[in-house]
């Protein structure tokens, strides 16, 4: 008999690695397990509905058992399949950046309205990662035009493929820079100015870690989740050194933990910042502070 006809079945196949993941303690093992085939296929989801009793060839079970151990060992879903999708865009993701959440993409919102009168709008974002958030805006505005900075030189290659991706790269300036430190020798006449700077930074205080899923907490970049002790190191930095980058009444933008929204409200000056407002996410939790730079 041929290899196409001696495997197992599509319905066999996810029985199999559906017990694989329920026994690695991966929730709703069944629906990943269709997700895992789909993505070792090639196919969508119906098409395992429609061909339940197809068998897959030798290559193709061996690659899919490959994807599902992986993830019964508890590496990301993400990871696993290498994609991740966010604001409508499908992005590369690789352990060298944070997985996308869609929370995030409350900031992304957040600066477009605020960016929705300012014609050729300049940008940074801080601590890019993936570069999801800069993408997603110059796909967005297609007169815009950013820096994308992190601390990460295999993070900021992620970034480039997906800004080639997604035809943005020509807009899309990359440095490799802790926070604002690829600038601090610029003087006034040669610093970049931004209207807006934003920023998903690490904000998980380091007491907090353990409590991270382990998927969070053995696999994502440790810096991408936690600047230590309580978790807003990178927050102060950026209330602080982003008045020496943006345009006057230029806004800062960035993401919080659950909880940090008080405290974050305390580190403010009003003499220097005007809150805007600290946005909810769909859950009700307090997410994304905006802020304009007094005149």
């Amino acid at each position: 008999m041929s290899e196409q006809t001696t495997g197992l079945t599509i319905a066999e196949a996810i029985r199999e690695a559906a017990d694989a993941l329920r026994a690695g303690g991966v929730a709703d093992a069944r629906r990943e397990a269709g997700s895992l085939l789909v993505h070792a296929l090639g196919r969508d989801r119906a098409y395992l509905f429609t061909h339940d009793d197809e068998r897959l060839n030798g290559e193709t079970a061996a690659r899919f058992r490959r994807l599902a151990a992986r993830r019964a060992a508890g590496e990301p879903f993400q990871y696993v399949t290498g994609r991740q999708e966010f604001y409508g865009l499908d992005f590369e993701v690789t352990p060298d950046v944070l997985i996308p959440r869609p929370e995030t993409e409350l900031l992304v919102e957040t600066v477009l309205e605020l960016l929705a009168g300012t014609e050729a709008p300049r940008f940074c974002d801080i601590g890019t990662g993936s570069g999801c958030i800069s993408v997603a805006l110059l796909r967005e505005r297609g007169d815009a035009r950013g820096v994308g900075a992190d601390i990460s030189a295999a993070a900021l290659r992620v970034a480039a493929r997906n800004a080639r991706r997604h035809g943005v790269s020509d807009r899309l300036r990359l440095r490799e820079s802790d926070c604002f430190d690829a600038w601090r020798e610029d003087d006034d006449a040669t610093r970049p100015r931004f209207h807006v700077v934003v920023s998903n930074p690490p904000y998980v205080a380091e007491a907090d870690l353990a409590g991270l899923q382990r998927e969070v907490r053995e696999h994502e970049p440790r810096v991408a989740l936690t600047p230590g002790g309580d978790g807003l190191a990178v927050v102060r930095r950026l209330i602080s050194e982003s008045v020496r980058h943006l345009e006057p009444g230029g806004h800062l933008l960035f993401e919080i933990g659950f909880g940090q929204h008080e405290q974050v409200a305390r580190l403010i000056d009003p003499r220097v910042w005007a809150l805007l407002g600290i946005h909810k996410d769909l859950q009700g939790i307090p997410r994304t502070v905006a802020l304009r730079l007094r005149a």
